[in-house]
């Protein structure tokens, strides 16, 4: 039995009680978390606006040391420390075949499968396939990325999804070019790391935009040109720091109409607007037929950054060591499992850029 936060019902508040963790089976890996971050999508699985059957132990983004291996596994051994992917590719599907495992579809097949049982027999599923809010999880092979030996891990979560999102889509997704001008709308962790992003990219106007004072200081830190809070002008005052034009690259990192339509805003003729948040699927966004041909612009979504774990993990993990990519930053709260729900809290009203769950504490 381990101790894990446990979520029975849409907007409740997560329980920490003993769940029955089977030992792993063939293909599969059991982890023990070291630190495991709160994002908004576990945040939006549990208040509804994402679909999720119950009960069911949250958490995506960790990293921890592998406890041991079912049969057939040989990337890591017992003692490895290792990161957590949530959407593990299956390298078969026509996705993974193109060169697109960050769409595979069958990266969500984790999620709907029961992984563990409550102490009474009830079946309990992973969060996206991954149930990071706990001492130790059971994942698929392909969802853990071998670590170097003495990294950090409690940092090291991050990589697992807030750093990974926000990076890749400035490498991946929008390729932003060295000498180009950024705007990143919101700060949470996946907005901050889009911020790195854009520094390690050599752009020469990154724009961090959020309500929260706290977080645009935090951008200007870690290499943000400049910081605005939203208003009805905002659109005037980027178009000022770009040459009257707007930005060559706007990243959407809420996941809401109103942002979407404002990242849109702030994009040049010709430019590029990346939706990173995850929205709601009745949270609808409109643009005139006129606009779509006047402005040129491109509107694309990003999915995970567009990652190749076996490509971009190594890749990130030597811009940490390198200090160019600073975790530290990104954290600011650790707590024990019992903290979530009020991590939760602290995200609905807007505070706080990354909490580490440590389960451990």
């Amino acid at each position: 039995m381990v101790r894990a936060a446990v979520l029975h019902e849409v907007g409740k508040d997560l329980r920490v009680e003993e769940i029955d963790l089977p030992a792993p089976g063939p293909g599969r890996v059991r982890v023990r978390i070291a630190a495991a971050g709160v994002c908004h999508s576990d945040l939006s699985l549990g208040d509804g606006v994402l679909p999720q059957a119950f009960p069911v132990v949250l958490g995506h983004e960790g990293a921890g040391t592998v406890v041991s291996v079912g049969e057939g596994v040989t990337h890591v051994a017992e003692g490895d420390p290792v990161l957590l992917i949530w959407a593990p590719a299956c390298g078969a599907c026509w996705w993974c075949e193109n060169a697109e495992p960050h769409l595979c579809a069958r990266a969500m097949d984790a999620a709907a499968v029961p992984y563990a049982r409550l102490a009474d027999g009830t079946d309990v599923l992973p969060g996206l396939g991954t149930g990071a809010f706990a001492e130790e999880t059971v994942v698929p092979a392909a969802g853990v990325v071998r670590l170097p030996s003495g990294a950090g891990l409690e940092e090291a979560a991050l990589l697992g999804c807030a750093v990974t999102t926000g990076t890749g889509a400035v490498w991946n997704t929008a390729q932003v070019a060295p000498g180009t001008s950024v705007a990143v709308v919101g700060l949470g962790g996946v907005g901050l790391s889009a911020v790195q992003g854009a520094r390690v990219a050599r752009a020469a106007t990154i724009v961090a935009i959020d309500p929260d004072e706290d977080k645009r200081k935090l951008a200007l830190a870690i290499g943000a040109t400049h910081a605005l809070e939203p208003g009805p002008d905002l659109a005037k005052r980027v178009r000022a720091l770009t040459g009257g034009r707007g930005v060559d690259h706007a990243f959407e990192c809420v996941g809401r109409a109103a942002t979407i339509r404002a990242a849109w805003g702030l994009t040049r003729r010709g430019g590029m607007t990346t939706v990173v948040g995850v929205g709601a699927k009745d949270d609808m966004v409109g643009f005139s037929a006129l606009e779509l041909f006047h402005f040129a612009r491109t509107l694309t979504g990003c999915v995970y950054g567009s990652i190749d774990p076996a490509r971009d993990i190594p890749r990130l993990v030597g811009h940490v060591a390198a200090g160019r990519i600073d975790l530290g930053s990104l954290v600011t709260a650790r707590i024990g499992l019992d903290g979530v729900n009020d991590a939760f809290a602290a995200m609905r009203s807007g505070r706080g850029a990354r909490a580490l769950v440590l389960p451990g504490a």
